[in-house]
C-alpha cells in the first residue's frame, strides 16, 4: 500500500492544531463570561461578540465597573471610533446595554479583578492570533498539494475546509477501494443490521470524527450555493429527516462526486458531476 503523502500529513497536522485551537478559544471566551458574570457583568454586555476586537480593547481600557463609572455616551462612541467599531450601534444604544446590566455582586478589590480580566483578555487575544496564522498555513499548504486543485472548485469549501477534507479524508481516498468504504469510514453511511424480517438502520457511531466534522461542515455549506445540494437536501428535508440525516445524505452524494475527481484525476466541473440522474439515485438513500 502507497504510504500517504507527506502534504496530506502536513495539512491534517495544521488543521487538526487549528480545531485544537478553535476549542481552546471557545473554553477561554467562555471563561471571560464567567468572569464577567461574577465581577462585571456590564463590560460583557456592550459588544455581542466578546472576543471580538472591540470587546477586548474595551475591556482592557475598562477592566471593572469603577473604570467605567464615569463613561458617557459620548465618550464610549468616542471610543468604538478609535478602536475601528465595525457595528452600528450608536454610543446612546451601547451605553444604555452597559447601564441596565446587572450590577456586580464581587467581593473581590479593583486591583485583582483587573489582573483577572486582563489576564483572561490577553489569553484570548493570543489564540485569536495563532488561529489567523494557522489560517494562513493552511491556505500556503493548500496551494501547493498536489491534488487539491481537484475539488478545490466545490462550491463554499473555502481553504480551511479544504484543507481539513484533504488532510482527514486524503488518507481514506489512497486506500478506499470504492465510494461505498468511504462512506462508511467518513460516516455518511448508516449501519444496517438485519436478522430474518428484521432490519434496522442506525447512525454509525465507529468512525474517523474529524474526517466526519469535515465532510458534513462542507456539505451543509455547500447547500447556499449550489442548486444540486440545495436539491438533494431539501427533498431530504421534506422526506421528514431531521437537519443532521439531510446533511448526512447529501455528504454521502458529494462523496460520489469527490470520489470520482480523485479516481479520474478530475478537477470538480459541475457540467460534469450533477445531473438528474444522480439526485434521483440520492433520493432513495437513507
Amino acid at each position: 500500500m502507497t504510504p500517504t503523502l507527506p502534504e496530506t500529513l502536513e495539512l491534517q497536522a495544521l488543521t487538526r492544531q487549528r480545531a485544537d485551537h478553535v476549542e481552546a478559544r471557545v473554553a477561554a471566551v467562555n471563561q471571560l463570561a464567567a468572569l464577567l458574570d461574577e465581577h462585571w457583568p456590564g463590560g460583557k454586555a456592550v459588544f455581542a461578540s466578546l472576543d471580538s476586537d472591540i470587546a477586548l480593547a474595551f475591556l482592557d481600557r475598562y477592566p471593572t465597573p469603577a473604570d467605567a463609572a464615569r463613561l458617557t455616551a459620548g465618550r464610549l462612541e468616542a471610543f468604538c471610533k478609535r478602536h475601528g467599531y465595525s457595528g452600528k450601534r450608536p454610543g446612546s444604544a451601547l451605553i444604555e446595554r452597559l447601564r441596565t446590566a446587572p450590577a456586580a455582586a464581587s467581593r473581590l478589590g479593583r486591583t485583582v479583578i483587573t489582573r483577572l480580566v486582563g489576564v483572561q483578555v490577553q489569553l484570548v487575544r493570543s489564540l485569536r492570533v495563532t488561529i489567523r496564522e494557522l489560517d494562513a498555513a493552511i491556505a500556503e499548504a493548500v496551494k501547493t498539494h498536489p491534488w487539491a486543485e481537484l475539488i478545490a472548485g466545490l462550491p463554499r469549501i473555502g481553504s480551511v475546509n479544504l484543507g481539513q477534507v484533504i488532510g482527514e479524508i486524503g488518507p481514506m481516498l489512497e486506500r478506499a477501494n470504492g465510494c461505498a468504504q468511504l462512506a462508511a469510514e467518513t460516516g455518511a453511511a448508516p449501519v444496517t443490521k438485519e436478522s430474518g424480517k428484521h432490519r434496522q438502520v442506525n447512525f454509525r457511531h465507529a468512525v474517523n470524527r474529524r474526517a466526519r466534522q469535515a465532510l458534513m461542515t462542507f456539505a451543509d455549506n455547500s447547500r447556499h450555493d449550489s442548486d444540486w445540494a440545495a436539491t438533494i437536501y431539501n427533498n431530504a428535508r421534506s422526506r421528514g429527516k431531521r437537519h443532521p440525516h439531510a446533511v448526512r445524505i447529501l455528504a454521502r452524494a458529494w462523496l460520489r462526486v469527490i470520489w470520482a475527481c480523485w479516481r479520474d484525476r478530475t478537477c470538480y466541473d459541475p457540467a460534469i458531476h450533477h445531473t438528474t440522474t444522480k439526485i434521483n439515485t440520492v433520493e432513495g438513500l437513507t
